[in-house]
């Protein structure tokens, strides 16, 4: 499938924050509304595909999380996964949209499960695509990733000296870190790619939001009771549809069961040749599983 083309982006102040927003306005066109939550170091861009290719069925959103895409960064610096939930809450609290059927990937995954375990009426559908739910010990594959969260280590990469990669170099070790078949990516695609990750690299705060938030993922990894995001899962009652991909570098396919078991309404999708952003890499058949969900509601 050819790449979408990006919607344009506006700016919603919400209670600690400024954040940017795609796709359509709130005015409302009769068809449900929707929210798109991306990963870590994504944005709402990470959406574009799915939300065209569900243009018929939904009225959908993107929203870049404080500090990561076009969003400027909390103003408390509260990077965690909680946080995150505030904001999101914000933004559906001021926009009046709730309640949608909410989209996660990864951290946006982790995000959507707390929101919709603590405000049940803002949801009525979830749609976890990789969800960065605790997994104990992580897949090797994941542990470059969790060393962002290591006190020392983001200041360190800093340092590397002049034989870094370039911007064409690292784009492509990020797309390959996250796509089931690199070689797969649309031409357009990877370019969007390569000049948003220019674009970030002369964002001041951009290092700052990965590594604060990929902390906030491993401080949620740890938390127990009440807060634990599989106690949290549990007390969802909305319609859940999960989707793995076996090529997944972060998120291990092992973790689907576990998830199938927590959600007490869960359907459960798996492809074989798609890696972390299974929305990115076959939206088509992500979007022909959220149809089926969403007939259901």
């Amino acid at each position: 499938m050819a790449a979408a083309e990006a919607a344009p982006v506006r700016t919603v102040a919400v209670p600690g924050a400024v954040l940017a927003v795609s796709g359509p306005s709130a005015d409302g066109d009769g068809l449900a509304p929707a929210l798109f939550v991306h990963g870590l170091g994504g944005s709402g861009e990470n959406w574009t595909e799915l939300m065209a290719a569900l243009a018929d069925q939904v009225s959908g959103e993107a929203v870049d999380l404080p500090g990561f895409g076009r969003s400027a960064p909390p103003l408390d610096g509260n990077l965690s996964v909680s946080g995150h939930v505030r904001a999101v809450i914000g933004y559906l609290e001021a926009s009046g949209r709730g309640p949608v059927h909410l989209f996660g990937n990864s951290l946006g995954g982790a995000v959507a499960v707390r929101l919709a375990a603590l405000r049940p009426d803002l949801v009525r559908s979830l749609t976890l695509i990789s969800p960065a739910l605790p997994e104990l010990p992580p897949q090797r594959t994941a542990w470059p990733t969790g060393l962002l969260a290591v006190p020392g280590v983001p200041s360190l990469l800093g340092r590397v000296p002049v034989g870094r990669r370039s911007p064409e170099e690292a784009t492509e070790s990020l797309l390959d870190l996250v796509y089931g078949d690199v070689v797969a990516i649309p031409a357009a695609r990877r370019e969007r790619a390569l000049a948003e990750y220019k674009r970030r690299l002369g964002v001041p705060h951009a290092m700052h939001a990965l590594v604060g938030s990929a902390r906030g993922i491993v401080s949620a990894y740890t938390e127990r009771g009440d807060q634990s995001l599989w106690r949290q899962a549990e007390q969802i009652k909305v319609p859940v549809l999960l989707v793995y991909g076996l090529r997944d570098k972060l998120v291990s396919y092992r973790s689907a069961r576990r998830a199938c078991a927590a959600f007490e309404d869960a359907r459960l999708l798996v492809l074989p040749e798609s890696g972390h952003v299974a929305m990115m890499e076959h939206p088509e058949q992500v979007a022909r599983a959220v149809r089926e969900l969403l007939a259901e509601v």
